[in-house]
């Protein structure tokens, strides 16, 4: 156990310091830190409630730049398919330091291949996106390769790799681009934490170009 724990915290410790690596950056790049929060509450066997939430710190994490909340639910259709919808209010800070109001509305949907020893998985996600300063929508397209890590290496884990790229419609093209790599465990039968960096290109955002120390806690409470 104390083995597992160390190689955890070391990997943590190896993301945090990738994302340090860049600290001397430009107008149009940043090093920030995303931290997401779901709690799922089954209602039957296929169905689940979700409350999200997340806060996110830039200008190298020295300040709060974005927090939303919202609800939805998740579908598990069956066969590989699932899809789910929601809402949420976001605040953001823009590029003169103000915050802006954001409601957001989303619908998704996945499919979990069926390959052996690994997993690989699509999803697609559609978002609109109502602003005091316009109302566009968005498709982002995301493919995920994963892999169950040897038990003692790290219990109940798994290693995982994420491109996501992202159709604006007011741009008329995908402009933007992410890429993650990080570790997925079930610390217990409530709890899966996962510790990620990630790299984001954007050529019309500032700042766009981003890199990102994350986590993203899922509960659920049956």
């Amino acid at each position: 156990m104390l083995r597992s724990s160390s190689i955890f915290f070391a990997v943590v410790l190896f993301l945090a310091s990738a994302s340090v690596l860049h600290s001397q950056t430009a107008d149009d790049t940043d090093n920030q830190s995303w931290n997401d929060l779901q709690i799922s509450i089954p209602v039957s066997e296929k169905v689940d409630l979700q409350i999200l939430a997340t806060a996110r710190f830039g200008n190298n994490i020295t300040r709060f730049e974005h927090g939303r909340i919202g609800a939805g639910v998740a579908v598990d259709i069956g066969k590989g398919f699932s899809a789910g919808a929601n809402y949420q209010y976001i605040e953001s800070r823009n590029a003169i330091s103000r915050f802006f109001t954001e409601h957001r509305y989303t619908i998704r949907g996945g499919y979990k291949f069926p390959v052996k020893k690994i997993g690989l998985s699509h999803r697609s996600t559609y978002e609109y996106r109502s602003r005091r300063v316009g109302n566009f929508w968005r498709y982002r397209a995301a493919v995920t390769v994963e892999k169950k890590l040897p038990e003692n290496w790290i219990k109940d884990s798994k290693l995982f790799i994420t491109e996501e790229v992202f159709y604006v419609s007011v741009a008329g093209r995908f402009s933007r681009n992410r890429i993650s790599a990080g570790i997925s465990r079930k610390v217990n039968n409530h709890l899966t934490l996962d510790v990620y960096y990630m790299r984001q290109n954007d050529g019309t955002s500032r700042p766009g170009d981003l890199h990102v120390l994350g986590t993203t806690w899922r509960i659920k409470t049956k």
